[in-house]
């Protein structure tokens, strides 16, 4: 498909065929994923996939329950450490692909301001990376589409007891749960504004 028909023709899907979701296709999504763009390629997103019945009916009771009818649910995560530990290498890995070549990176009073910001506490970390993830997950999504999948973004789930299913540990949170599946339903387009209410000025 064109890309914008990509756009125009995804849907959130809550009704799913009990029909497998081959593994090359589940591969693609990632792969999809994978290739998003992030601030400094930091790349902090990493997934589980939950193909497993009983793993999934766990679910059950700590998020919607339409998520665990999808054969597959695809956990997307943000790694909580990325930012800390992996930040000065990947800058250097941008530096070395020459992402940086001819580019001014500087802003007036810039060595000021981030003296006076100091360095990122926990809670903006994770919503730094986090926001990040979130450009992965659409990717993941889009891409869905356009094999022919249904997905619906999920962020309505207990976090600490989904975590505790996963057995994941402090340094990674859930950002959101998608369930993937061939659709059994065929949604009419959902309302949108238009983008004259959506733009706030043009500065000429």
């Amino acid at each position: 498909m064109e890309f914008m028909e990509v756009i125009r023709k995804r849907r959130s899907i809550r009704k799913f065929k009990p029909e497998p979701v081959p593994d090359e296709l589940i591969m693609e999504l990632l792969e999809a994923a994978r290739l998003a763009p992030s601030g400094t390629n930091l790349q902090p997103w990493r997934f589980i996939i939950i193909k497993s019945e009983e793993k999934r009916r766990e679910l059950l009771g700590h998020t919607v329950n339409f998520v665990v009818t999808a054969p597959v649910v695809i956990a997307c995560c943000v790694d909580l450490n990325t930012y800390k530990q992996h930040k000065p290498q990947r800058i250097k890995e941008l530096t070395r692909a020459g992402a940086f070549s001819g580019v001014d990176l500087n802003f007036n009073d810039g060595d000021k301001y981030w003296k006076q910001r100091g360095a990122l506490n926990a809670n903006e970390i994770r919503e730094y990376v986090s926001i990040n993830c979130a450009v992965a997950v659409q990717q993941l999504v889009l891409r869905a589409t356009d094999l022919g999948l249904g997905t619906c973004w999920v962020m309505m789930f207990d976090q600490d007891s989904v975590k505790k299913i996963l057995g994941l540990g402090a340094d990674i949170d859930v950002l959101a749960l998608i369930p993937v599946g061939y659709a059994d339903q065929d949604p009419a387009p959902r309302p949108r504004l238009p983008v004259r209410e959506l733009l706030i000025k043009e500065l000429k």
